[in-house]
């Protein structure tokens, strides 16, 4: 009995290749019907199965179903780029994502995909079956692999590929040397924005960016769609990641992003990002200084959007924010001035299958990665594809990423500013104190409130993206920012005589500017990140809770934002290959830091459980729910009753002008400094 994961991990590897040839290191045939083979290889399919086949270990026969019409995903076409951000791409996407999910079992699945693979454009098909088998009840066990296996030309410089291969055809498998990837090979250090390049082009910031959009796609099935608080995650997401690149930019000697708020300025940010598309072989292009936006019309990929038409849809949108009502396809008027609003204007914003009225509102975030990403061609006119902004594996590379998403998340705070600050009794927790809040490194010893970081070495498995090339293992070495493993240490007494439930929800702050200039209590909450949110039983007394930094409900460990399912022999069952592998990489929880220490105000607080409970048996420990701050859950409510960001998503009293102000009166939160030192080593991860 072949298992799922065996049936189904062979279309993802070497996904430019016909599906024909061996999977999983030789050991994997797929027997395709003689009518499943494309024009090219029809005829010839018997000598095809007896080449290949011969000395494959499992071989898994393809039923015919017949010819399934897959026309419509042909308009995407096989040898150029797929966007998400792309509107009829999205919607193809979602449409072959419901013929996935409609398939009445998994050999059938299995049919209708070996039929399409060779046929579809390859990041298409990956990134449809990929949320279908996420998604399906029959094929939950299935790991899909990360997108970093399927397509490194994304994440890795091009040059490395020819010595990949050169390795891998020379060396045998025990004897193969991994090849090093370079650091930042983007630019020189006297470009100043790359200072930053450590953490725009992290392959396990970029893989984060992947994941969530195949967890939330914005188009398919509603049943795939409509999950719990979507257009809020999608607010609250995005708006920590710009606020993560803020602490970097400040202990990096960088000043806050300007916000993209202005389509006609010129663009003085250039970017030549030095990967290409394995699809055809063409580089992403690059953007020179001070280019100008314009309106991008190319027929033959669908795109045509005006400058202007996304300047009305934003008045509208900001409209809608100032009058509380945003209006619906009929004409009738929903609330947004309500704790819910959120969720309706990220839906709004991102323009999903949710969105109320997007004739009207339009597409205005997507059209903004699709007008940048074509800044260089918008016309057409030298036959070049869209920039890494057109693209949600690699818009992050981009320093326009978080300009554009600045300005998105300023929208949101237009919003968020329409509500009165949190009440005493929002934020209290009557009977309970925190006395003490404290870090340290895991090492005997180690000074309280100190957190190091360094510079780590470490390897991908990058075989199974390699087309035409070796079979079996070819590593990489790359090289990324990672921190010392370090406690919370929080002391919390309970004076009542039962034990009480809460939340712990901490955070991080920074204190100073690029200059060294102290920021204020609102640029403070601005750019606030939470490291952390965990439930706790509190006994009556004195309760000391020690949380280590690999549990945060942000992060996902390394294993699992690198994984390669396909030459893995983990159980297809087991909590570390399922859906969870949305999640920030726990390697860049913490900002960087600086050689002298940069320090940060780190901020705790226990919340009142009446007030945050959505479901009382929920366990971070179980299902793999540990990312749930970014990612949610399968399947079930977002666990957390609270505004995303509480207690700081909304303005403060004016009075209130340092954290010392805000946690004055509750005695349930406590504030600390802790500094952040860069050793500048380099550690080879064990």
């Amino acid at each position: 009995m072949v298992s799922n994961q065996t049936r189904f991990s062979g279309f993802f590897q070497h996904p430019h290749e016909p599906l024909f040839l061996p999977k999983n290191n030789g050991a994997l045939f797929y027997d395709v019907p003689d009518s499943y083979y494309t024009d090219r290889y029809r005829g010839i399919g018997p000598n095809l199965a007896n080449r290949f086949g011969e000395n494959a270990g499992t071989r898994i026969p393809i039923m015919d179903i017949g010819t399934p019409d897959i026309s419509f995903a042909m308009a995407v076409r096989k040898r150029e780029g797929f966007s998400l951000f792309n509107r009829t791409h999205r919607a193809i996407a979602g449409q072959l994502i419901e013929r996935f999910m409609s398939q009445p079992d998994v050999d059938t699945l299995a049919s209708f995909a070996a039929f399409s693979r060779d046929r579809l454009n390859a990041p298409l098909f990956q990134y449809a079956l990929g949320v279908a088998l996420l998604h399906r009840r029959d094929t939950r066990d299935v790991a899909v692999p990360s997108f970093l296996q399927l397509f490194p030309d994304r994440f890795v410089d091009p040059a490395v590929f020819p010595r990949l291969r050169e390795g891998g055809m020379v060396v045998e498998q025990g004897n193969r040397m991994a090849i090093d990837i370079p650091m930042n090979f983007t630019a020189l250090d006297r470009e100043p924005e790359q200072r930053l390049a450590y953490f725009r082009e992290d392959i396990g910031v970029n893989l984060h960016h992947w994941h969530w959009h195949l967890v939330y796609p914005g188009m398919g099935p509603r049943e795939v769609v409509d999950k719990d608080r979507r257009g809020e995650l999608f607010y609250y997401m995005h708006g920590q990641l710009v606020a993560r690149y803020h602490l970097e930019r400040f202990c990096n000697g960088l000043g806050r992003v300007a916000p993209l708020n202005n389509l006609r300025q010129p663009i003085r940010e250039p970017y030549y990002p030095k990967i290409l598309r394995s699809a055809n072989n063409r580089t992403h292009p690059a953007r020179y200084r001070n280019m100008v936006l314009s309106d991008v019309v190319r027929p033959d990929d669908d795109v045509n959007i005006t400058l202007a038409d996304m300047e009305l849809q934003l008045r509208r949108i900001v409209a809608a924010i100032d009058t509380g009502f945003p209006f619906i396809a009929n004409g009738d008027r929903i609330p947004l001035d309500n704790p819910k609003g959120i969720d309706v204007l990220g839906n709004i914003m991102e323009s999903c299958l949710l969105a109320p009225n997007e004739t009207y509102y339009g597409d205005v975030h997507n059209s903004g990665h699709i007008v940048l990403s074509y800044i260089h061609d918008p016309d057409g006119t030298y036959l070049e594809s869209y920039g890494v902004m057109g693209d949600v594996t690699t818009a992050m590379r981009d320093p326009l990423f978080y300009r554009w998403h600045e300005y998105v998340d300023e929208i949101f705070r237009r919003h968020k500013n329409n509500f009165s600050p949190y009440v005493y009794q929002d934020l209290s927790y009557h009977g309970i104190t925190m006395l003490k809040l404290e870090t340290r490194l895991e090492k005997r010893g180690a000074p309280n409130n100190l957190w190091l970081t360094f510079w780590q070495r470490s390897q991908v498995d990058l075989g199974a993206g390699l087309d035409f090339g070796p079979q079996g293992n070819v590593f990489a070495t790359f090289t990324h920012l990672q921190h010392a493993p370090f406690v919370f240490q929080l002391q919390i007494v309970n004076a009542d005589n039962r034990p009480r439930r809460g939340t712990v929800r901490i955070y991080l702050a920074p204190k100073f500017d690029e200059r060294g200039v102290p920021l204020s209590f609102e640029n403070q909450r601005r750019y606030i990140v939470e490291l952390d949110t965990f439930r706790v039983r509190l006994n009556p007394g004195v309760n000391n809770i020690v949380r280590r930094s690999d549990q945060s409900s942000v992060t996902i460990p390394y294993e699992r934002t690198f994984r390669n399912v396909a030459m893995s022999n983990e159980p297809t069952g087991s909590d570390q290959f399922r859906f969870c592998n949305c999640g920030w990489p726990s390697h860049m929880l913490i900002p960087k830091g600086s050689t002298n220490g940069t320090t940060y105000d780190l901020f705790a607080m226990v919340s009142d459980f009446t007030g945050d409970v959505v479901d009382v048996d929920f366990d971070e420990s179980r299902d793999c729910d540990d990312a749930h701050s970014f990612c949610g859950i399968r399947d079930r409510l977002f666990p957390d009753a609270r505004n995303m960001g509480y207690p700081f998503d909304r303005k403060v009293s004016s009075d209130v002008k340092s954290f010392i102000d805000f946690v004055a009166p509750f005695p349930n939160m406590s504030v600390s400094t802790v500094t952040i030192r860069f050793t500048n080593t380099v550690i080879a991860r064990t």
